[in-house]
């Protein structure tokens, strides 16, 4: 029953292939718009996603402050200093958190021959780089080892191993921070990040801490930082950590301002702020493009159910229920949206691959890999939220035409002239 009344559908459509076919471009100009939109907001969220998680996936960074609240008997103001105990302690007791790094930071020039840079020298613990996303595109990343026997060993960003090298290999090279030899044993990749802390991670420069401890006083660290076991867990680990250091430096484990902390839970709001509500307006717009597309689909099928009136009439006639008048005229509607659709997914893609990137952070961050700018890739969610919403274009151009058709007095519709 269902195949007769697409069978009839086409047979229709065929008729005036001209007509039909204007109304199609309609709906083929509107999926066209849906699905490239919806490919854009998704793109425009990932390339973001990546600069955020660029500065950590889940990583927490705590800032020793000053006590706002008074507790056994000590005033409010007291200085909180970070020291080695305080991370021996949340290594030992905070049971979500999964790595814990003590960082102490100076502003030094390094150079190499003739070529210079003041920048921030980063004291850090091997952990560290896997937390903080400091992946090696050659060379290695500080090790244990290093730690322990208190290895000269640098590991530079990438604007900072331009300034320094330009094109020439770095790794195994001996620079000088202040006036101490060290080795460069990594270097890293241009890192597009959208947040960070100190300075960027490509001007930056990281050295062992206890390396740094022969050259700066490295008692009290300038922050801590931490990784929870799971991201879902970040909450409960921050309150563990603020417990532990209260209780071993005798604050109130409620005084959030001696021991401030920022991470993920502060970005994920910006994060959705930024493009959950950039896609649902893009697909809002493209639904309306393609909604209009669907208005010069009803009106084409009111202009048939007139010139169609003595045939209805007929049908009526002969035993055709109204529920088999909206099927044909609402099937007809189907037919003419689901071929533009079609047509309009392979245009979709061929719009896609023939675009392939368009720019938003490369230029920022003057970088021409490509991995800071929006690709257009047509996913199968795409394609599915974009079927998704033909169907329902679809069916409601077809509804109201049908509707009428039902309706129509079979003995008047047989007098039509």
């Amino acid at each position: 029953m269902i195949r007769e009344v697409f069978l009839q559908a086409w047979d229709s459509l065929r008729r005036l292939p001209l007509r039909s076919g204007l109304t199609m471009l309609g709906v083929v100009w509107g999926i066209v718009a849906v699905t490239i939109l919806i490919a854009y907001g998704k793109g425009f969220r990932g390339v973001l996603l990546k600069g955020f998680q660029a500065f950590g996936k889940s990583v927490v960074i705590c800032w020793p402050a000053q006590t706002s609240e008074q507790v056994g008997g000590q005033r409010a103001g007291k200085k909180v200093l970070l020291e080695a105990e305080d991370l021996e302690w949340v290594r030992a007791r905070a049971t979500l958190v999964k790595y814990a790094c003590r960082e102490s930071v100076r502003w030094l020039p390094i150079s190499y021959g003739n070529r210079f840079a003041n920048t921030a020298i980063r004291g850090v613990c091997p952990e560290y780089g896997e937390m903080r996303s400091e992946i090696p595109s050659s060379g290695r990343w500080i090790s244990p080892e290093d730690m322990v026997e208190r290895r000269r060993v640098v590991f530079l960003g990438a604007r900072l191993r331009q300034k320094l090298f330009a094109n020439q290999p770095a790794v195994g090279k001996i620079v000088r921070i202040g006036n101490v030899r060290f080795t460069v044993i990594g270097t890293m990749g241009r890192k597009i990040q959208l947040s960070n802390y100190f300075t960027s991670d490509d001007e930056s420069a990281w050295i062992p801490y206890t390396s740094a401890g022969d050259m700066w006083d490295t008692r009290y660290a300038d922050v801590m930082v931490f990784e929870p076991v799971a991201p879902q867990f970040e909450a409960k680990a921050r309150q563990q950590v603020l417990a532990i250091i209260a209780e071993r430096q005798g604050f109130s484990p409620t005084d959030k301002k001696a021991f401030m902390m920022f991470g993920t839970e502060e970005l994920r709001p910006i994060i959705d702020g930024l493009t959950i509500g950039l896609e649902v307006l893009l697909t809002f717009i493209g639904a309306l493009t393609l909604g209009i597309g669907g208005v010069g689909v009803m009106n084409i099928i009111l202009v048939s159910v007139d010139e169609r009136t003595r045939e209805i009439g007929l049908r009526r006639a002969l035993g055709a229920r109204r529920r088999h008048i909206q099927m044909q005229f609402l099937s007809e509607a189907l037919a003419i949206t689901l071929m533009g659709g079609f047509v309009g997914m392979v245009v979709s893609y061929l719009l896609a691959a023939a675009i392939g990137t368009i720019p938003l952070l490369g230029p920022l961050f003057k970088d021409t890999s490509g991995q800071g700018d929006i690709q257009l890739h047509i996913s199968i969610a795409t394609l599915a939220l974009s079927a998704g919403i033909l169907t329902l274009v679809g069916v409601l151009s077809g509804i109201l035409p049908a509707i009428r058709a039902s309706r129509l007095d079979p003995v008047e519709a047989l007098r039509y002239e």
